[in-house]
């Protein structure tokens, strides 16, 4: 396992697009289908890594708290299913129902999604506000598998409260934390902060 953590992309970075299918049901989705929502998560994980593992129940919670209050939500898998199995669709999809994830599981397969945020570890969470500007990206809070503090998801829940609000979010962000991207032989991208 790899130790990686988030790029720490420029905060009012345009979102990019995104068309990829959903593990659980094989519909497309596509960033277009979340135009209305007041503001945007964007959380590439995976079923393999540790680090995911400890925080799956607080993401579905978060899901489920702010389904009705505005925010879409998706996660996006982007590691290499040949060198890893365990994060294949079949797979991906057991852990959504595990878990009772409420939002979309997209697989990217050609891994051009995960490159285009700049996503470097899972998991890596990316918020956006109502005009898709990166206005959060770091850690979901301070517990990590070996660290013995509770998860209680509040430096990602801070930041999305503050930008249902409309009250700006504090620039200083700590970086998540987890396994890099399993990226397939000469996919890895060259990334600086800018993206």
């Amino acid at each position: 396992m790899t130790l990686a953590q988030s790029i720490m992309v420029k905060l009012g970075s345009q979102m990019s697009e995104f068309h990829l299918k959903d593990v659980t049901t094989g519909k497309l989705v596509s960033f277009e289908d979340f135009e209305e929502k007041e503001a945007m998560l964007i959380m590439f994980m995976c079923q393999h890594c540790p680090y995911v593992q400890h925080i799956a129940e607080e993401i579905s919670q978060i899901a489920k708290d702010y389904a009705k209050k505005g925010v879409g939500i998706v996660a996006i898998c982007s590691n290499d299913i040949e060198n890893y199995p365990d994060d294949s669709p079949k797979n991906l999809r057991d852990m959504a129902e595990e878990y009772d994830f409420t939002f979309p599981f997209l697989h990217d397969d050609s891994q051009e999604v995960a490159a285009d945020f700049a996503a470097a570890c899972t998991p890596d969470f990316f918020l956006y506000d109502k005009n898709r500007k990166l206005v959060y990206r770091g850690q979901l809070d301070d517990s990590r598998p070996e660290n013995g503090k509770p998860v209680t998801g509040k430096d990602l829940r801070e930041a999305i409260e503050k930008v249902l609000s409309g009250r700006a979010i504090p620039e200083s962000q700590k970086p998540s934390s987890g396994c890099s991207i399993k990226w397939k032989a000469g996919n890895e991208p060259i990334y600086s902060s800018e993206k």
